[in-house]
């Protein structure tokens, strides 16, 4: 099999004149309006009402987001706590001056864990079902919003590959080059233009030779998590298992992390002090999820039915 040789460059969005709408925001837009529209289905088959449906958005959105955001600077970025700590919940970058950036690190494990609270919260305040019965449902359009968030995270060149030399891989030229670098380089102060003369100009191509081939790690993620979202749709419609309390939501952490479990080996350490570990950060915040996740299937036991 020859080598695809896939150059990967692309603008970081759509430019709207005022506004620069960035796909990596754009791919989170999808992924909730495909989750609201695959939970107004299965709300609509619990008897559910509208007004249960808009609240779970709204919880889930917060959540989410929060979860993510905050999990990425606790696991992946401390240092923010000290140097910007503004910029943790604003989407610009204050040291050095202000930049803006939009939310360019949200970790999975950190939105998994802002959903199960916000998910707490929402039963207590509004369905008063249980947490277990509404995570159950809510993970069927979770798993779906997985893929298009490893999608934008591909479009940024980010949570890239380790080096390779598999016929998928893919030389991330934004990764290797910061868009300081590519300014000073091309000597165009526009970043847009700059990195669009690094990749087209034949004069570079020493430089563009220097980028090395990486899995698309992203894009295997996505693929898996697709599969992930089909099982779960296929117990939830298609057999019993949801009147199991708990039992798909387990199934959802066991399938879900363990793809990242995996995914983890061919991807760079976000950790840089935790490269030489056996297992890196991915990995170990995983594992928890995973054993989770199996207790729930296998395990558990309701102290009382639904209502």
């Amino acid at each position: 099999m020859h080598a695809l040789n896939i150059v990967w460059n692309p603008s970081k969005g759509i430019d709207l004149g005022f506004f620069t709408l960035h796909y990596y925001s754009l791919m989170w837009i999808v992924a909730f309006l495909l989750g609201f529209y695959i939970i107004k289905r299965i709300y609509k088959n619990e008897n559910q009402t509208n007004e249960a449906l808009d609240s779970l958005f709204i919880y889930s959105v917060v959540g989410i987001m929060l979860g993510a955001r905050l999990g990425h600077v606790f696991f992946y970025q401390s240092e923010l706590i000290n140097e910007d700590f503004f910029s943790i919940f604003l989407p610009f970058k204050f040291k050095g001056g202000i930049e803006f950036t939009g939310f360019q690190g949200l970790a999975s494990h950190g939105a998994a864990i802002g959903m199960i609270i916000s998910m707490y919260l929402y039963n207590k305040k509004v369905i008063k079902k249980t947490v277990l019965w509404i995570l159950d449902r809510v993970v069927v359009p979770v798993s779906l919003g997985a893929v298009f968030v490893r999608l934008g995270n591909f479009i940024n060149s980010e949570i890239i590959g380790k080096v390779t030399e598999s016929s998928f891989g893919v030389h991330f030229i934004q990764d290797t080059y910061n868009k300081y670098e590519v300014v000073k380089i091309t000597g165009i102060k526009d970043v847009k233009d700059a990195y669009t003369a690094l990749g087209n100009d034949p004069k570079y191509a020493d430089l563009l030779a220097q980028v090395p081939l990486r899995h698309p790690a992203q894009l295997y993620e996505a693929f898996c998590y697709v599969f992930v979202f089909l099982i779960l749709m296929f117990f939830y419609w298609k057999t019993n298992k949801r009147e199991q309390q708990g039992f798909l939501f387990g199934l959802f952490l066991v399938l879900l992390w363990t793809v990242r479990f995996f995914v983890e080996y061919v991807k760079e350490p976000q950790n840089i002090e935790r490269a030489d570990w056996l297992l890196n950060t991915g990995q170990l915040l995983s594992i928890p999820f995973i054993l989770i996740g199996l207790y729930f299937m296998f395990v558990y036991k309701p102290k009382s039915k639904l209502s």
